[in-house]
């Protein structure tokens, strides 16, 4: 793999039983990188992330994390990754410097550097007034963060964090999404979501999954030029909606006009430039051409795109 590549997938295929739940996943994420594992529900986000974690086997393929192999250097592997599972496994009546204090011990921490460690997450998660308190008491979004207190307590390299802002209130978010970016200014992060916001406001990079294949993988500045050299235009015309649709629709180069009120909304085909000729023909119809502009697509539209062309829908 390339240089620089921490997290390393070559061919990964799971089947449970009969069911193919993860289908020749191949894909990297770099050095520092904060890498958004996108997909709907039940896509086999949460599989491979089980993968790359070492708590799953894959039926076939290679999985390496800092260049480690999980298959035949798992625990050195397993050292360097932190994990924050979709449901975190709390103990509710413990608390939270308890339970930090149980991960330094089952991660084989003395207890010198278990404390100096608890004492640096919890800082770094902001739980200073939460340290004594039990976590049966507190909010789901600081359970969260106590998740992640735990998943950097061994000061891992590499941190996968399954769906790390679901089900909390909407400030909660913003904060944690503030303190993975945080995070990844000194580790590689590969989180997963099927919020496509959260990906663009997080990750450098995106991996996009559909019922277990990879879809498209590209940094997310690329992942809007991926779909750039089709250029939708939205155009405010004074003319007749329906006789404009129509015109529009003969144009080369178009290939769909749709109606949103006040305006048209032009897909053209890709590498296609039908501007000037939809200058002309408004003009030749006596019409008025009040604005035209090109629309950039949002990673929703991307999305949809993306799995239609793939699948075909």
């Amino acid at each position: 793999g390339k240089p620089g590549a921490v997290i390393h997938l070559q061919h990964v295929t799971k089947y449970y039983g009969k069911r193919l739940a993860v289908d020749d996943i191949s894909f990297q994420i770099g050095q520092g990188e904060i890498a958004g594992f996108l997909g709907p529900n039940a896509a086999g986000k949460t599989t491979t992330m089980r993968m790359i974690t070492g708590a799953l086997m894959p039926t076939r393929g290679e999985i390496r994390v800092a260049g480690y192999s999980m298959m035949t250097h798992a625990l050195k592997a397993r050292r360097l990754i932190g994990y924050l599972p979709e449901v975190i496994p709390l103990y509710t009546d413990m608390t939270t410097r308890a339970y930090l204090e149980f991960f330094g011990r089952l991660r084989g921490l003395d207890k010198k550097r278990t404390q100096r460690r608890i004492a640096e997450v919890v800082t770094r998660c902001h739980l200073e007034d939460y340290i004594d308190v039990l976590l049966g008491k507190l909010s789901r979004g600081f359970r969260q963060r106590v998740g992640l207190a735990q998943a950097i307590l061994h000061d891992p390299k590499v941190l996968i964090l399954d769906e790390p802002t679901v089900g909390i209130d909407p400030i909660q978010v913003a904060q944690t999404r503030q303190l993975i970016k945080e995070l990844g200014q000194t580790h590689t992060i590969l989180l997963s979501t099927h919020l496509l916001p959260e990906v663009s406001m997080i990750c450098e990079r995106v991996i996009i999954i559909h019922q277990g294949k990879l879809v498209a993988q590209d940094r997310i500045e690329n992942l809007s030029s991926l779909l750039k050299e089709t250029l939708r235009l939205r155009l405010s015309v004074q003319g007749p909606e329906e006789m404009v649709a129509a015109c529009l629709r003969q144009i080369p180069g178009v290939r769909e006009v749709t109606y949103d009120s006040p305006c048209h909304i032009v897909e053209c085909h890709p590498g296609r430039e039908p501007r000037p000729l939809i200058t002309e023909a408004i003009v030749q119809n006596g019409w008025t051409l009040l604005a035209m502009d090109a629309v950039q697509m949002s990673l929703e539209d991307i999305f949809l795109k993306l799995i239609t062309e793939e699948t075909g829908i």
